[in-house]
């Protein structure tokens, strides 16, 4: 398997040890996104007690991070894991850089931050935090100057970059927008010599259909666990 492939088998670690160093804090054994940033943590090995002793000393009381593993992950006692479900690890196999019917898709910033945490709010896309817009490029859809649409760059594993927060307004489905901005972002991180790639639940059917139709396969399927301090 070659290096880029690799990258993804450990998304998070790989992205939180190299694009998002600056965005995370922790050391060589367990690293975690600032928590206004996105709510996923890794570690170097999931079996090593030194690694899950690093991942407990970066949670406070109450605090809690999200995990990927190939396998259910089984940490000590001082932490407590709940399933939160399958999730399907998907890789763009249509390498398309032409941006067409983009006229009306913006870029969204931290001006945009306010909004789009609404937007997210309201459709629920995956986990989106206040900073979670630092992460990548976020590009978005504006009736009448509310924005209605939304998605964006989320993690960024060595030549690869997750496509993530794709939204629509409940009133706007059904039009094609959340296709559009897909093929949107898809067009820009081929430009850059990178390769798309998103995560999406196993139980997201209407997604996961989306997806493939957009040219998406399935590469691997992880776990996801929600990880805290036991009582």
């Amino acid at each position: 398997m070659d290096q880029q492939a690799h990258s993804l088998d450990n998304p998070i670690w790989t992205a939180l040890t190299t694009h998002h160093a600056h965005l995370s804090v922790g050391g060589p054994l367990a690293r975690r996104y600032c928590p206004d940033v996105a709510p996923f943590a890794a570690m170097a090995s999931d079996d090593s007690p030194d690694a899950w002793l690093a991942l407990a000393q970066l949670l406070s009381a109450g605090d809690q991070v999200a995990l990927l593993s190939c396998s259910p992950l089984k940490p000590p006692a001082r932490l407590r894991a709940q399933p939160v479900g399958r999730i399907h690890q998907m890789v763009a196999t249509k390498r398309d850089t032409c941006l067409a019917d983009h006229a009306d898709i913006v870029t969204l910033g931290a001006a945009d931050a306010a909004e789009m945490l609404e937007l997210a709010s309201m459709t629920k896309p995956g986990p989106f935090c206040k900073r979670t817009h630092e992460m990548g490029r976020y590009i978005g859809i504006r009736s009448e100057g509310r924005l209605i649409a939304m998605a964006g760059e989320r993690m960024h594993p060595g030549g690869h970059v997750e496509i993530s927060a794709v939204c629509v307004d409940a009133a706007w489905r059904g039009k094609g927008l959340a296709g559009r901005l897909v093929q949107g972002l898809e067009a820009q991180i081929w430009k850059r010599g990178e390769s798309p790639f998103l995560h999406v639940l196993s139980s997201n059917a209407g997604a996961i259909a989306l997806y493939e139709r957009l040219g998406f396969r399935l590469r691997q399927q992880f776990h996801m666990t929600r990880v805290e301090p036991a009582d």
